[in-house]
């Protein structure tokens, strides 16, 4: 059995999130269609016979007791009463506070391959409940396709999507999460639809909206304008937030080549970051993982 793996850890676009309500924790009751994007970090994580938890790269801006990795790792590891540890290296591609879900994706990947390397033999459900611990995106991860998502994440019912593709746009601000959902002006009472509903839209992308997309505009302006940019680029897309934001995205007409796709960003504004994507329907970490 190796010693080291290496997994991606993919981005993923909200096709949509309303906001149903709030349970008395606090904690915002959601609705949302969750894409997995060909966008990724990468997790190497090597095992160790010491049971330190280590990271060697750092992240700027993110202390190492405070890193999802460090942090999943360390969680399993007590969970679990393993005496082994890891070294983990995170390739960190996607940018941070972006609504991508890159942090949760990179602690869904940890774990994943940590139940690998210290053959723990934990199953899909029990490494989800873990994940939740660590963030309401977090088990989505970890079930490892596309899905629609209810409860505060933990309600997951796989879902086909098109494998289309689309234009992702950054505009370098996040936006604090914290601070969005306590906005007295957010909406928390769009009433439920059905996955049926949903599956049934010939564009469910288009035809949904983001809840906190309006809150967000207030808060992080740069949001509306990567709205503008996206639009006046292509004039016929529905650019909508993902997530909390502060990214925007939209579908890239079926028509457009990936050389006319590409040649879109060569005017982005500088400093913002943007990719093409393609929406893909499983999460590759498990790639890596012979005996899944």
């Amino acid at each position: 059995m190796t010693d080291t793996l290496t997994l991606l850890a993919p981005a993923k676009l909200n096709l949509f999130l309303h906001i149903i309500g709030r349970r008395k924790d606090g904690y915002h009751l959601l609705q949302s269609a969750f894409q997995l994007i060909d966008w990724c970090d990468s997790v190497t994580l090597c095992r160790t016979s010491s049971n330190r938890i280590t990271r060697i790269n750092p992240v700027p801006g993110i202390a190492e007791a405070d890193d999802l990795v460090v942090r999943a790792a360390t969680l399993l590891q007590r969970e679990c009463d393993v005496a082994m540890g890891a070294e983990i290296t995170l390739n960190k591609v996607l940018p941070v506070g972006a609504g991508l879900g890159g942090g949760s994706s990179d602690a869904a990947s940890t774990l994943i391959g940590l139940n690998h390397l210290w053959n723990l033999g934990l199953s899909r459900p029990e490494l989800m409940a873990l994940g939740l611990q660590l963030g309401a995106d977090v088990p989505f991860f970890i079930h490892g396709s596309n899905a629609f998502v209810e409860g505060i994440g933990e309600a997951i019912q796989a879902i086909s999507l098109p494998e289309q593709g689309f234009i992702v746009i950054f505009p370098n601000r996040g936006i604090a999460t914290k601070a969005l959902f306590e906005h007295p002006e957010l909406t928390r009472d769009h009433a439920p639809i059905t996955i049926d509903r949903f599956l049934a839209s010939p564009l469910p992308h288009q035809a949904y909206i983001n809840d906190c997309q309006a809150v967000a505009m207030q808060i992080c302006p740069e949001v509306k304008d990567a709205i503008d940019w996206i639009t006046g680029a292509l004039p016929s897309a529905k650019p909508q937030m993902s997530g909390s934001g502060s990214s925007v995205f939209a579908a890239l007409p079926s028509q457009l080549d990936g050389a006319s796709a590409a040649a879109l960003l060569q005017n982005l504004p500088r400093e913002w970051i943007g990719r093409i994507v393609r929406g893909i329907n499983k999460n590759p970490a498990y790639n890596s993982i012979s005996s899944d």
